[in-house]
């Protein structure tokens, strides 16, 4: 049984192709056989498919429930990063990851590309490094998110300090713990949400990691489903219209940790503080995970509980019920 799982888009290896260079004809493969230099398409009719991953209690990434690609259990190995230039000038990542079962490699890009588009090869290293499929997971804020405090005034989050007392849904006023902070590339899975101001009641936009869950409560009329109470990632609120990612540049994340894991107010929306557990470290980026583990060795979180809302479940409700849109 896996402790967290997570969805990512993939293509077969063999639809991402060299079309100039010392490789003509091959599949996007291992480090040591891709040449620098080298130019990679995309093939026009390549379909994404779902590649539904999470990890073991042992650590090993491994296919879970909903996957288009193997079955629950299967193991996957990451072989390689690639770093691509684009037409536009951008360099992007791409993960060679092979499901292991099959023995069939897949490209995940971290950034959107576009098919009959070249892609030069400037680097292939053996070594994913931060570029992990653990690191797209992360529950944290972004600079200048606006944060509760005890006595309801607000402070950005990136002044905060271990020992400020933060308002909490169900603890009332509690202490700071740590505010850990890491710098990513906000491109592909990594780019954060943007929740624009008012719509979840928020003064200013919200800006989050896209795993980050938000807490909404609705009740009588606007009863979401069967529950009046929801917990829903930000990656499953966008729309492109009030909800989206920004991509692009480099993004300050800052992960705030209490004694439990408690639901606080970001903007005025009730969210989740980071939880922190054996699972949770495992899959976090290396700079948060570093911090946590030295300064708060001995720290495990029990989850708080309650109805975590699918894209499924969205898409059937209409997220209507759930934006509050501004005034005209």
């Amino acid at each position: 049984m896996s402790q967290i799982s997570q969805s990512v888009h993939v293509f077969d290896a063999h639809d991402f192709w060299v079309t100039s260079g010392a490789n003509q004809g091959d599949a996007l493969d291992i480090a040591e056989l891709c040449e620098p230099g080298d130019i990679y398409q995309l093939e026009r009719e390549a379909t994404p498919l779902l590649l539904a991953v999470g990890w073991d209690a042992a650590g090993e990434q491994i296919v879970t429930q909903g996957s288009q690609i193997g079955a629950p259990g299967d193991t996957i190995s990451l072989l390689a990063r690639h770093v691509m230039m684009a037409p536009d000038g951008d360099s992007v990542d791409i993960l060679l990851i092979r499901h292991d079962a099959s023995d069939t490699n897949f490209a995940l890009p971290l950034s959107p590309i576009a098919p009959r588009q070249e892609y030069t090869l400037i680097e292939a290293s053996a070594d994913p490094g931060e570029a992990r499929l653990a690191d797209l997971v992360c529950v944290a804020f972004t600079t200048g998110t606006m944060i509760t405090l005890a006595g309801g005034a607000q402070k950005p989050i990136e002044q905060l300090k271990a020992g400020d007392r933060v308002l909490t849904r169900d603890s009332g006023p509690q202490p700071v713990a740590l505010v850990a902070k890491a710098r990513m590339r906000a491109l592909g899975s990594f780019a954060p949400v943007v929740i624009s101001a008012g719509i979840l009641g928020n003064e200013g936009d919200l800006v989050v990691s896209p795993h980050h869950r938000l807490f909404l409560y609705r009740r009588g009329a606007q009863k979401l489903g069967e529950t009046s109470e929801l917990l829903v990632q930000a990656k499953h609120l966008v729309d492109d219209e009030n909800v989206w990612r920004r991509e692009g540049g480099y993004v300050d994340y800052y992960a705030l940790v209490f004694a439990r894991h408690e639901i606080i107010y970001a903007e005025g929306i009730p969210a989740e503080s980071l939880m922190v557990s054996e699972a949770t470290l495992s899959v976090l980026p290396e700079e948060l995970r570093a911090e946590i583990s030295a300064r708060l060795p001995d720290l495990k979180h029990r989850p708080h509980f309650g109805t975590e809302a699918t894209r499924d479940l969205l898409d059937q409700l209409g997220r209507d019920k759930i934006f509050r849109k501004r005034e005209e």
